[in-house]
This record gives C-alpha cells, sequence and structure tokens, in this order.
C-alpha cells in the first residue's frame, strides 16, 4: 500500500503542475470529439494502457481545468490527495451502502463523519444524516421529508387529497434546483413562491410573512421556507436567525441549504456569519464544493429522524434483516437504493489533514477573496456584492463584461463569468481553489487592467 500511495502522489502531485502551468479554458467543437471518439466502435479489445493515454490527453486538452489556481468560477474545487485516494479505494471494494449488513465499515465511517459534522452545526446526536450524489438530492430529501412532517397523510393518497396546494419559499438566488424538486414531487412549479431579496441579495422577512399570510388567505398550504447559506450567484447569506424564528412561528420547516457556505461552520473567523443554522430542521451541504474532494459528494442533516423514516420506509423480503444495535439501512431512510460509499472522500481527508488543516484551507480561500476585493479596489474597480466569502462580484464604467470575461479565456488568463446586478455588468470571479495564491491574485488582475 506505502509504494502505490507513494505512486500515485507522484502522478498526481506531477498533474497538478501541469494543470497549474497549462491553458485553462479548452478550444474544440463537438465534432472534433466525436470524431476522435470513433476510433472506439467497441467491436475488438483495445491494449488499456493505449485507451488511458488516450482519455488522459482528452481530459487535460478538451475540459476546464477547475482545478487550475486560477479557475474562478462555479465551486468546483482542487482536490485533496487523500480524497483521490478514497475514490481509488472504493472503486477497488465496491461496497454497496444500502444496508447496514452488506458494508457494516463504510457505513460506520460515513455515520462517524456525518455525526461530528451535526455536532459542528449544532444538531443533537440522533440527527438523520446522510451522504447524497449532491446538493440537488439534499435538497429534494429535504422537500419530501418536509411534506411528510407537514402532511403526515399525504405518503398513501398523495398529494391530490390535501385540501389545498403546499407552497415553499425561496429568494431568486436560491439554488434553481427547487425549480427542478417542485416538478419531481408533483407539487408544481406554479407551488414556489419567490420571496423579495433586500440590496444584499438576503430574502426579506417582511415580505415572506406577506406571501405566506396571502397564501393562507387563499386556501394555499405554506409548509417550508429554505434560506440559503452562501448564493451561487454572489455569496448572500440569508438572515437565518430571524428566519428561523419566523418558521418556528408560523409552524413551517426551517431548511438552510448551505452547499457551499456550509464548511464555513469550521472557521472561527466565519462561523459567525453562519448563526441561526443551529436551529434549522435541515440543512444541506456539499463536501464537493469547500471540502475540497471529488464530485459528487453532497450530505443531508435533518433533526427530525422519525419524519425521514416515514419519508422513506421500505420493506423488502430479498434484503438482509436489520443489525440490532447498527444504524437503520440507509436505502429505508434515503431517496437512493443502490449507495456508492461517498464518504470515505471526506473521512480521509479529514483524518489526514485535521480541523485545523481545514481551517487554513478554508480560511487561507477566503483570504485570497478578500486580497482580490482589494486589488481591484485599489485599481479603480467597484465591488458590488458584500459577503464574508470568496466571490466577487466587481465592476467599473464602461465595462463590457462578456468582452472582458472571452478576452480573458482566449488568453488563458482565468476563468470568471459575466453577470448583471441591477443593469450594470459585471465579472463574478470566486476563488474555489486552496492552491490559488497571492501571486495568481495579482496577476489576475494586472492582466484584466492591461487588457482594459
Amino acid at each position: 500500500m506505502q509504494t502505490l500511495l507513494e505512486n500515485m502522489r507522484s502522478v498526481v502531485e506531477e498533474l497538478n503542475c501541469e494543470i497549474a502551468g497549462g491553458p485553462i479554458f479548452p478550444r474544440v467543437t463537438p465534432q472534433e470529439i466525436r470524431s476522435h471518439l470513433a476510433r472506439y466502435d467497441f467491436t475488438e479489445p483495445v491494449a488499456l494502457d493505449a485507451i488511458c493515454a488516450d482519455v488522459n490527453q482528452m481530459m487535460h486538452t478538451w475540459h476546464v481545468q477547475v482545478t487550475h489556481p486560477r479557475y474562478f468560477g462555479l465551486f468546483n474545487p482542487s482536490v485533496t490527495f487523500a480524497s483521490v485516494v478514497a475514490d481509488t479505494l472504493v472503486a477497488m471494494y465496491n461496497p454497496q451502502l444500502a444496508t447496514w449488513r452488506t458494508s457494516p465499515a463504510a457505513n460506520e465511517i460515513e455515520r462517524h463523519t456525518l455525526a461530528w459534522l451535526a455536532s459542528k452545526f449544532g444538531f443533537p446526536q440522533n440527527a438523520s444524516t446522510s451522504f447524497t450524489t449532491g446538493g440537488a438530492e439534499a435538497n429534494l430529501t429535504a422537500v419530501i421529508v418536509a411534506l411528510t412532517k407537514a402532511f403526515p397523510e399525504y405518503g398513501e393518497p398523495g398529494l391530490r387529497h390535501l385540501d389545498g396546494t403546499p407552497t415553499l419559499y425561496v429568494t431568486a438566488e436560491a439554488n434553481h434546483s427547487f425549480n427542478k424538486i417542485v416538478h419531481m414531487t408533483g407539487l408544481g412549479r406554479r407551488a414556489l413562491r419567490v420571496v423579495a431579496t433586500d440590496s444584499n441579495l438576503r430574502m426579506d422577512v417582511a415580505d415572506l410573512a406577506r406571501q405566506v399570510a396571502a397564501d393562507r388567505k387563499d386556501g394555499f398550504l405554506p409548509f417550508m421556507v429554505s434560506g440559503t447559506a452562501g448564493t451561487t450567484a454572489a455569496g448572500a447569506i440569508d438572515p437565518l436567525p430571524d428566519l428561523a424564528r419566523y418558521s418556528e412561528s408560523e409552524g413551517l420547516w426551517f431548511h438552510v441549504d448551505a452547499a457551499w457556505g456550509g464548511a464555513a461552520i469550521l472557521s472561527p473567523r466565519l462561523r459567525d456569519y453562519l448563526a441561526g443554522i443551529e436551529c434549522a430542521d435541515s440543512i444541506t451541504c456539499d463536501a464537493h464544493k469547500w471540502f475540497s474532494v471529488p464530485m459528487g459528494a453532497g450530505m443531508f442533516f435533518c433533526r427530525h429522524p422519525e419524519a425521514v423514516s416515514a419519508a422513506f420506509h421500505a420493506e423488502t423480503p430479498y434484503m438482509p434483516a436489520e443489525t440490532r444495535g447498527s444504524l437503520p439501512d440507509q436505502y429505508t431512510t434515503t431517496a437512493q437504493w443502490s449507495r456508492r460509499f461517498i464518504g470515505l472522500k471526506l473521512f480521509l481527508s479529514l483524518a489526514e489533514r485535521g480541523e485545523s488543516g481545514y481551517v487554513e484551507m478554508i480560511e487561507h480561500q477566503a483570504s485570497m477573496g478578500d486580497m482580490l476585493r482589494e486589488c481591484l479596489q485599489r485599481t479603480g474597480w467597484r465591488v458590488v456584492n458584500q459577503t464574508p466569502l470568496p466571490v466577487v462580484w466587481f465592476s467599473r464604467d464602461g465595462l463590457d463584461a462578456p468582452q472582458l470575461v472571452a478576452a480573458l479565456q482566449e488568453r488563458q488568463i482565468a476563468w470568471m463569468s459575466a453577470v448583471e446586478l441591477g443593469g450594470t455588468s459585471a465579472l463574478r470571479a470566486c476563488i474555489t481553489s486552496f492552491r490559488t495564491t497571492a501571486r495568481d491574485i495579482e496577476c489576475v488582475v494586472r492582466e484584466m487592467n492591461r487588457l482594459l
């Protein structure tokens, strides 16, 4: 095993160096890749070494290098070496986590890891926790469990037997998975209410209260509020304490989508910005974002295990009997049936680096975000969003953001997004890599100013 780890580390470090010194953005057309793949008609075997070399070259050439230190795009992080090892081990053993009996060690490793993080969020020891394929599945789980808690009778006859249409409340800044979720659950897209935001893109609690009251008057059935701790676009953190108090007073399920920002709970510098998350009924958090492990590794936390069990209970004669003293089998507490050992990549990373190592990684990226703001403002840019998280929207007079983004990509300087806020053309940069350095920040700002 030691030799294997040494060889893997050498390969991964070499690849990281190549990526850091190479292009970020590929220039390729769909037809070019399809023409290349035409050689694989699967009629004759091909040597594995040759196939792997070819695929490696394709990934190296025809892929946005999201682990590049100047990739400032969406939340696709550089990944820890330990998490790469973890995914390799999982593939080798291929455990099935649907039941405890089939994968005792894997189930307990996930339980141990999730329980530790649940305690950081202020959740009780008996909280129901699970790894998911990503934040969308975790948010879907939250909606299903919230419906089950609010309307215990709906599970058998379905939503059509309720006295009205259940409604849930988000802002326009919330993750768009909720638009899919209301469709998939049968609530319908019209059941999703969009609450106004303040000047900092945070949910307006007064408008929430107004909409809930109006819906109840009109015969709708409000059941859930979802606040966001780190919105995708601008890093906004909704007023979680106010939302928690309001939701409790109105008997509404309070969910916090902390897919990105949830990792800040480890940071002494940042955790106060998540105050109120401990009052949530459920939380979404993605390990494949700010915990820097490979896709996909979402997490779901819920303080109502009985509602989770009611939502996903199942009985089958062909599955092993539940083991005395073990966790409830995961096929009876989650939307999944066949379950990959998702949690090992987070367990290995946490165990290798320790909490202090993770604090250092998270706070380094936050510091790089602060440095980016300072460099921009010092050279005449305006920062147009407010967040303690390392996502920065910035603009200046006469800026054509799409044109500048295209120039940055063409010259392989950085990967960013063009956005618009209140009619203002702006750029969005998010520090997603623990390998991003002060030199990277200075280089990007210098090159942007030169291009202008």
